[in-house]
């Protein structure tokens, strides 16, 4: 799969932090992260995971697919393994941005794959942000932390992103769409 470019995270992150007014030191505290991390990569070195893209997504109020995602043509072709792809550090999980939130719309849209071991745990997101998931393979835990619904291919499921939630693929194969919507 192929990752989110360093230097569009660079450029992204730089872009973002200006805009908020921030320094890389009150980023980085916001962000809860080491202000020499937030450095590299501004300066497009490191291995970003998508704890650390979240973190700062939310610490300057942007969606995380305005930090990964490079400039797109109007139409556009995202093949299976292609795609910017941010890896987790705790579970065997890969979010791959589809689409972002055109202007005046509020919604990401991600291709989700995981295989069973560890549950991806995730810190709430932006107040407002819901996230609906439509399973396509596998089994899965889904939902807020303290509840998760267990769903099949085919299933639905919608929850407040901005409370503690999970994903926990329950079966080799595990892939779903997540469409994150900014409420």
């Amino acid at each position: 799969m192929a990752q989110a470019p360093l230097d569009v995270i660079a450029f992204s992150l730089r872009r973002e932090r200006e805009r908020a007014g921030l320094s890389l030191s009150e980023l980085a505290k916001r962000a809860g992260i080491a202000k020499s991390t937030l450095s590299q990569l501004e300066a497009a070195n490191g291995n970003p995971s998508v704890e650390t893209l979240w973190a700062l997504g939310v610490a300057l109020d942007v969606p995380f697919s305005r930090l990964v995602e490079p400039s797109r043509p109007k139409v556009q072709v995202i093949r299976a393994g292609e795609g910017p792809a941010v890896y987790s550090e705790r579970a065997d999980y890969v979010a791959t941005l589809l689409a972002s939130c055109p202007p005046n719309a509020r919604r990401d849209i991600y291709l989700i794959t995981a295989e069973p071991g560890s549950a991806r745990e995730s810190e709430p997101h932006m107040p407002g942000v819901v996230e609906h998931v439509v399973l396509c393979s596998g089994r899965a835990r889904i939902g807020l932390t303290e509840d998760p619904v267990e769903v099949g291919p085919g299933d639905y499921v919608a929850y407040p992103g901005d409370l503690p939630h999970v994903f926990e693929a329950l079966e080799p194969g595990t892939a779903s769409v997540l469409v994150s919507e900014h409420v």
